[in-house]
């Protein structure tokens, strides 16, 4: 089932381009990373999906317009993980999880057991029910990342969209958070994830969505094999802008790409290489 449709997705900011005639499918059950360097658009193609963005083209979630429904059938349709690990009121990790059931609640009414159902498994889920009366400021970089996911969970969208959701993150909460946005793919909802690290992307992703000057460049199913490596591998600017996490292992990710997309990528580096096979399978090196 096709939980999500973009088709000719264009944004311009202050009469610039920033988004140009991209087109995105995910189904129930998917998890698709959109890559590509600082500038790409990637987080602006996300706002716009949220709705959060003026946009010229046409976006469907579970076959309905975006623009035909209100905010409270929005509310409920995605749940929309902002960049930063930041809240602008002292709350508590209980309260701001118990954001993410607003779109549920009747005005004025308080929270049905329903709604306490899925905050404390959205607590539990993340790890982070011993925190629940924690004023969220308290709390260190990788608790607050969770508490935000959390309240994500807590909406129990059918789209959930992620922007940057590691950064800043050490490896173990990276993985972490990774993990919960792939389990929650797993029981049928579609995800969308802008990151930078093509390692994590390639670990927990059904697809790679490549960016680049506002355009889709390039898109395919990604297939992983690692051998050991000196550590600290970059990838150069025309690659992705993007020093990959200092890791014991060189990781090959290749996804099928049209032939017509592939150009883009730095086939002359020796730190990202593509090579377009007589098949049309372009292989992109990291390291």
């Amino acid at each position: 089932m096709i939980l999500l449709e973009a088709d000719q997705i264009r944004v311009a900011l202050a009469g610039r381009p920033v988004v140009n005639g991209v087109g995105l499918r995910v189904a129930a059950g998917q998890m698709l990373a959109l890559l590509g360097p600082n500038g790409a658009g990637k987080t602006t193609l996300l706002a716009a999906l949220a709705g959060l963005r003026p946009f010229q083209g046409e976006i469907r979630i579970q076959g309905r317009s975006l623009a035909r429904l209100n905010r409270r059938e929005r509310a409920r349709a995605l749940a929309y993980l902002p960049q930063g690990q930041t809240a602008h009121w002292p709350l508590t990790v209980r309260r701001l999880v118990e954001l993410g059931r607003l779109p549920h609640q009747a005005p004025w009414h308080p929270p049905a057991a329903a709604d306490r159902l899925a905050v404390a498994s959205a607590l539990e889920r993340t790890g982070i029910a011993a925190l629940a009366e924690r004023p969220f400021d308290t709390l260190s970089g990788g608790e607050r990342a969770r508490a935000l996911l959390a309240r994500v969970l807590a909406v129990e969208a059918p789209l959930v969209l992620a922007d940057e959701p590691v950064a800043s993150l050490d490896p173990y909460h990276q993985l972490r958070v990774m993990e919960l946005l792939r389990g929650h793919a797993d029981t049928g909802a579609a995800v969308i994830v802008v990151l930078h690290d093509l390692t994590l992307a390639a670990r927990f992703c059904d697809e790679l969505v490549l960016l680049r000057d506002g355009m889709l460049v390039a898109s395919g199913a990604p297939r992983i094999r690692a051998h050991h490596a000196p550590l600290g591998r970059y990838l150069s600017r025309d690659g992705f802008a993007r020093r990959i996490r200092e890791s014991a292992l060189r990781i090959a990710v290749a996804a099928t790409f049209s032939r017509s997309r592939a150009p883009w990528m730095n086939a002359g580096s020796t730190v990202a290489r593509c090579r377009i096979g007589s098949s049309g399978a372009c292989n992109l090196l990291v390291g």
